[in-house]
């Protein structure tokens, strides 16, 4: 589904991707892990277009994404967690939602979406009317993946879905990510700090540091690696 090929991305002068090459088969869930700075959101923002390619290919279904305009990507399918939720705070719930549907063109689809999002996050669906920003971290984290899924999207990308929030809610947003992935059969890609959650939830990880994939296998191959043991996983 998605080919990256030897990617270098880079802020001015500085290399925020070096060389980078991960795949995303189509139904997979792929996890890419790595410290703070590593360049995992950086990754994301050049799938998505926000932050330009210097060089390398991204294919998405056969598809030269580098060659796609910014805002006709999600329209491919794609969808982008950002990090940090960026939900819109002075929109209801429901009007946030509404927002994750702008590029559908199958309205009866996107309604149907909409009632699936509400499926999972009953939460949501409690404060359709409530102004986002007076949500929860939690909460916020939920309709940041619920508008994500709006669009109906063939390709889910999550960005650091655990940041700040407490462990039990962790590990609720995780399950509900796998049960996504294995209920609905979307194509995940998560990137995320948190190895041990992150490693525990795909079928098949990278390990991304200053830039470069150091390590890559199935996760159960890369939780017994003394690196990521000492690195990740305090052992």
């Amino acid at each position: 589904m998605l080919k990256i090929e030897n990617l270098i991305a880079a802020y001015g002068p500085v290399h925020a991707l070096n060389d980078v090459s991960i795949e995303v088969p189509d139904g997979g869930f792929v996890a890419v892990v790595g410290p703070n700075g590593a360049g995992k959101t950086t990754l994301f923002k050049t799938i998505s277009g926000t932050v330009p390619a210097k060089s390398g290919r991204i294919t998405y279904h056969g598809v030269d994404l580098l060659s796609v305009a910014p805002p006709d990507r999600p329209k491919l399918g794609l969808a982008h967690v950002p990090e940090g939720r960026q939900v819109f705070k002075t929109l209801t719930v429901a009007e946030n939602l509404e927002m994750g549907t702008y590029a559908a063109t199958d309205h009866a689809a996107a309604r149907r979406q909409l009632d699936l999002v509400f499926t999972l996050f009953p939460r949501l669906g409690e404060r359709r009317a409530q102004l986002a920003g007076t949500l929860s971290g939690g909460e916020q984290q939920m309709l940041a993946i619920g508008r994500g899924l709006a669009s109906n999207p063939k390709l889910l990308m999550l960005d650091e879905p655990s940041m700040g929030l407490a462990p039990a809610i962790v590990d609720n947003i995780f399950e509900t990510i796998q049960g996504i992935h294995k209920d609905y059969g979307l194509t995940v890609l998560l990137v995320e700090q948190r190895a041990a959650e992150a490693l525990g939830s795909c079928s098949y990880g990278y390990v991304l540091e200053t830039g470069r994939v150091v390590l890559e296998g199935a996760p159960s191959d890369l939780m017994k690696d003394d690196r990521i043991k000492r690195a990740y996983l305090g052992m």
